[in-house]
């Protein structure tokens, strides 16, 4: 089965979604209820996510996560205190990639319909290389962050975002292009 597979799978079974939620939840709870040196937050967090993180990872506690096993993470990925994660649709963090505080990666909707509403919608969050997210930002599902794109602090970011950009406000606009050096 696929992973795209398996997230539909789970998203369909409550009882199986119910399961993983509380493994996720014993788990971030393990993360966050005491102090741990960075090799046992590593060590928690692939456990956590399902698969080994490279010794280049840093998180610093808390970190909540609804599903935990939908999350891929590239190398020198750092993610800051307070972060949602919430990663039924798939989240992918881009080597180089930086989470600031209290950021949100939100990957389901429900259904606009009210008589539908309790019908997840999942969609992937994947961020390319080298993305900073300032605080408090928050991304919606199904969203794309090009390499080297900056999320300013408090964004909503809604859509797409190009490589190379700085993205801010309510929903996020671009502001302005980042100027990058061309290595000779």
């Amino acid at each position: 089965m696929n992973p795209d597979d398996q997230v539909l799978a789970g998203l369909s079974d409550p009882e199986a979604m119910r399961a993983a939620s509380q493994r996720a939840l014993r788990l971030t709870m393990e993360l966050n209820g005491s102090y741990h040196t960075p090799e046992q937050v590593r060590a928690l967090f692939s456990q956590l996510i399902g698969q080994p993180v490279d010794e280049t990872f840093c998180l610093f506690p808390p970190f909540y996560t609804d599903y935990g096993q939908n999350i891929t993470v590239g190398k020198d990925v750092f993610i800051n205190t307070g972060c949602r994660f919430q990663d039924q649709g798939g989240i992918v963090l881009g080597d180089g990639a930086l989470i600031g505080h209290n950021v949100v990666l939100a990957t389901l909707n429900h259904d606009e319909d009210p008589a539908k509403r309790h019908i997840l919608h999942p969609a992937p969050i994947i961020l390319g290389k080298n993305v900073w997210i300032g605080a408090n930002a928050t991304v919606v599902p199904g969203v794309t962050i090009g390499d080297g794109a900056v999320v300013a602090a408090g964004a909503v970011v809604t859509r797409d975002v190009p490589p190379n950009v700085v993205v801010g406000g309510v929903p996020a606009r671009i502001l302005k292009r980042i100027e990058t050096e061309v290595a000779e």
